[in-house]
């Protein structure tokens, strides 16, 4: 089995409708063409020997290499490093409105010396399910098309020689000080009038500058001047970059099926948008001033609330462009990352009944209403109809916020999330004079709060537990005072952040819980710590008035980033990055703690209380 590469040696580049994963040693080893979840043409990041790859750099054993992003922007460079010279490969994907010309520029410059190069395209399509024929074009391109029954193809241009070698292209050279390297894959549609092709230069000079500015332009729209913004900006192009200019939606992840433990079975398919995650990401969002992010997403969600026949038709998540139909399916001819099978695509869990999300919904509405601008009633019809679900089925047992696979039960999730709902419809509500049955609504959250205050508390743990009757910590109850249902000053709260520290905590990481005794996924293998935790746990230190210990946890959880400053899901046992990557929620529980412990610091600073809350 060849070395798989470290995930934390990946960059992310993409156009808003798909992304890319490049090595910093120039192999572009992840390509799903053209939308987060189409089939991949290059996967060697699941299988490096049958996956397809794009390959781009220097010739030789003795090559030093790192990466960096331009700042502010999504275009990345690769910088190389050998006896004979240093260059740099600038890979970007040029942001468009819709996907035609979905394209990956990848630009060589030689900055000292001279060097000798190697490029080889080896596309393998439909999850390298596919074969594929090579087609020498008229203007030197290649054309690569897939035999299958969706005749997918694409072009592969340059400016310096390649040829086809049996299913592939390849070619070397040698450049000097001063020379460039262009090479660029463009989508091509099979019959579309409209198409026009475009020549290298286009790419490799216009649609450069055009990408630069569109990211510089997008950054400097953000009110967030606190600390640590270079971080937290760079956390926001993540999200941005996952999610769909086209739609609105935001898929959980770049990836599927990395493992959330290597050489073990849970690995799922995260290119989808889950309500949950999209709704936290439009939190953050809002946060930092991103105010047309969330009225793409509020119009998105119109759209699957509009279509919804019953309430409880809600899906825990939907394809980008709000399509329900997400079928598992086992790759059982890749091999998975680093063996880690089976490689899955689709998603078995979005037929899995949730509580939370309604929590979620109702939450990312109500700041939209406060923040991006007044809902309509029409919409707010549709609104009350999750409510009124909400208060007809808040004691039904579900899947819970971790989509356990194994049976459903009376899980903390679920009926804090639906104390959200409740709560923050009665909020909307009186903001805009909207007519309801406020009676009942209140009594219902009352009652939910009463519940979870009583019956999730164990006395024997000291703390809130993972599910009614239950002796099982989880990291969500770290979510009860950031949606404020409990006030950090609460002794019961109080007792189970001690609890928390006692257990789950390791310094400035954090496992989501220990298996042992409390609901499972039935999978074997043992998880790493959960990052997004971590940044919930320091961000309740901070409402808490702990803020230098916050500040120490918080800077130290930094340096467990990528060189990139990305995040997957979860840290490894040698503090590696593993499961889909990067992840959305690992990036807005950044964006959250930074902007509430930036809050508290400045807070401290003037001489006022910290641990504000953003309503």
């Amino acid at each position: 089995m060849t070395q798989a590469t470290p995930l934390e040696d990946y960059g992310l580049i993409g156009n808003l409708h798909t992304v890319a994963l490049v090595s910093k040693a120039g192999s572009l080893d992840y390509l799903p063409f053209t939308r987060f979840d189409s089939p991949t043409i290059f996967a060697a990041l699941l299988d490096v020997e049958k996956g397809g790859s794009w390959l781009l750099q220097p010739v030789g054993e003795a090559v030093r290499s790192k990466q960096l992003y331009l700042p502010d922007t999504g275009i990345l460079l690769t910088r190389f490093f050998t006896d004979d010279g240093i260059a740099e490969l600038t890979d970007f994907m040029p942001v468009k409105r819709h996907e035609q010309n979905c394209a990956v520029v990848r630009i060589l410059r030689v900055v000292k010396g001279t060097m000798e190069f190697q490029m080889r395209c080896a596309p393998r399509f439909d999850y390298a399910r596919t074969a594929h024929e090579v087609q020498a074009q008229d203007d030197g391109s290649l054309l690569f098309r897939s035999t299958g029954p969706d005749g997918f193809q694409f072009r592969l241009l340059g400016n310096q020689p390649f040829a086809a070698e049996q299913d592939d292209a390849a070619g070397s050279w040698t450049l000097q000080a001063g020379d460039t390297a262009g090479f660029v894959i463009e989508a091509t549609p099979i019959e579309d009038p409209t198409f026009i092709a475009r020549d290298l230069a286009h790419y490799t000079q216009a649609a450069f500058h055009d990408t630069l500015s569109f990211w510089r332009e997008w950054v400097e729209s953000s009110t967030y001047t606190g600390r640590w913004r270079e971080t937290v900006l760079r956390s926001a192009i993540t999200l941005k970059l996952l999610t769909s200019l086209q739609h609105g939606s935001t898929v959980a992840a770049a990836t599927f099926s990395l493992p959330e433990c290597v050489g073990g079975n849970r690995n799922w398919d995260y290119r989808y948008t889950w309500i949950r995650d999209a709704a936290f990401t439009m939190y953050a969002f809002l946060r930092l001033g991103f105010t047309e992010e969330s009225k793409s997403f509020l119009r998105w969600i119109m759209e699957r609330l509009e279509g919804l026949e019953r309430a409880e038709d809600l899906q825990l998540m939907y394809a980008v462009d709000g399509t329900s139909d997400l079928p598992e399916k086992e790759l059982t001819h890749l091999e998975g990352y680093r063996g880690s099978r089976p490689v899955r695509i689709g998603n078995g869990a979005a037929q899995q009944f949730q509580l939370d999300i309604y929590g979620e919904l109702l939450d990312t509405i109500y700041l939209y209403n406060k923040y991006g601008g007044a809902i309509t009633y029409d919409f707010w019809q549709h609104v009350c109809r999750l409510v009124d679900f909400v208060t007809q089925n808040w004691q039904r047992p579900d899947h819970g916020i971790w989509e356990v696979r194994d049976e459903e039960r009376q899980f903390l999730s679920g009926k804090m999330m639906c104390w959200v709902a409740l709560d923050r419809a009665i909020r909307i509500a009186r903001d805009r004079s909207f007519p309801a049955p406020l009676v009942e609504w209140l009594r219902t959250r009352d009652e939910i709060y009463e519940e979870v205050y009583t019956h999730y508390w164990s006395e024997k743990k000291q703390a809130f537990v993972q599910y009614k009757g239950g002796h099982v910590l989880d990291a969500t109850v770290l979510l009860l005072p950031l949606i404020r249902m409990f006030s950090p000053a609460e002794p019961r709260w109080q007792a189970t952040m001690r609890t928390i520290e006692q257990e789950l905590v390791l310094d400035s990481l954090m496992f989501r819980y220990h298996a042992k005794g409390g609901a499972t996924d039935g999978l074997a293998g043992e998880e790493g710590t959960f990052t997004m935790c971590s940044f919930w746990y320091i961000e309740n230190l901070s409402r808490g008035g702990e803020l230098d210990k916050a500040r120490l946890l918080f800077e130290k959880l930094l340096g467990f980033a990528s060189p990139l400053g990305l995040y997957s899901e979860q840290i490894g046992p040698q503090g590696e990055q593993i499961g889909n990557y990067p992840q959305a929620f690992t990036h807005l529980a950044l964006i959250s703690a930074a902007f509430q412990l930036n809050r508290d610091l400045d807070a401290r600073h003037n001489g006022q209380h910290g641990g504000h809350q953003f309503v």
